[in-house]
């Protein structure tokens, strides 16, 4: 792969994770008013099958023949990623802080590593190690605020083991995407991983219906809805799955580290938070391990 194709992976990437922190803002917002974590999802989800479906449906039942002798993949694949991982998040929200979750979910890049090698999935090299470790420093420096005895009291509640299911199911969803290399353009793989994936989170969305939780009728339910539609579900997906395919998981994975990293910077922006000492000493760790990920060994 050549530097220019790598670079533009590195911006999709950088997209792709600025758009899934702003995800997290959201979601937990959306617990302010009251919008079932379940049916969240399932409404991020529909509404995207519909904007995508004039551009993509007639590509995908073009390309039956190749989804047929990839069913199995594809289903694991939309499971984890479509049906499981933002149910998850969006759940452990309405019981664990963003920066639990923030925390918790920026460990991925290990978790992928350790299923790559367990599988002998992927080679890996003392870089990416290293890398992994320098960054993960970073997010503990800027969650703690270099307080690192806050580490201490670090407990997992109910919201917590739930983001420890999305961050298990979007390991697997990332090396699957990566090995099957499924021959489907960008837009008709997430079309049908959506498709499967909405058939599947549907029992679970009328289970939450029929429980007596509705989403309101309101403005912020709608731009809510209009976001995670439109950044954090199709335009973040289609950038991490060009990137992944591309570079590979383990070094995409690292990028996740910029998550708490541009929370940061939009609860500045959002909620006039300070700039603090530890914001600018965690992110010079994550970019350090980032480009430490990003080398070769030679």
């Amino acid at each position: 792969m050549n530097n220019k194709n790598e670079i533009k992976a590195y911006i999709m990437l950088i997209l792709a994770t600025f758009f899934w922190a702003g995800n997290f803002i959201v979601g937990k917002v959306a617990t302010l008013f009251e919008i079932p974590p379940i049916s969240l999802n399932f409404y991020r989800w529909f509404f995207a099958w519909i904007v995508l479906a004039p551009f993509t449906m007639r590509q995908v039942i073009l390309s039956k023949s190749i989804i047929k002798k990839n069913i199995f993949s594809i289903l694991i694949m939309s499971f984890t990623s479509i049906s499981i991982f933002n149910s998850a998040v969006y759940y452990g929200l309405n019981y664990t802080q963003v920066l639990n979750g923030v925390l918790m979910i920026s460990t991925i890049p290990i978790l992928i590593i350790v299923i790559s090698s367990i599988f002998k999935t992927e080679k890996i090299n003392i870089f990416q190690i290293f890398g992994v470790l320098v960054s993960l420093s970073g997010v503990i420096i800027i969650i703690t605020k270099m307080e690192l005895q806050k580490l201490l009291h670090f407990q997992l509640n109910k919201g917590d083991l739930w983001i420890l299911v999305a961050m298990l199911s979007w390991s697997i969803y990332s090396i699957i995407i990566k090995e099957k290399k499924i021959n489907l353009k960008p837009f008709v793989l997430l079309q049908t991983l959506i498709t499967f994936g909405v058939i599947m989170l549907t029992p679970f969305y009328l289970l939450e219906i029929s429980s007596g939780k509705h989403i309101p009728l309101n403005i912020p339910v709608f731009l809510t809805i209009a976001y995670v539609v439109l950044f954090a579900g199709i335009g973040a997906y289609i950038f991490w799955n060009k990137a992944v395919m591309a570079i590979g998981p383990n070094r995409s994975g690292v990028f996740l580290h910029l998550m708490p990293v541009f929370s940061s910077i939009m609860a500045i922006g959002l909620l006039g938070e300070s700039f603090a000492k530890f914001h600018f000493v965690g992110a010079v760790f994550i970019v350090t391990g980032i480009f430490l990920s990003s080398r070769k060994k030679s």
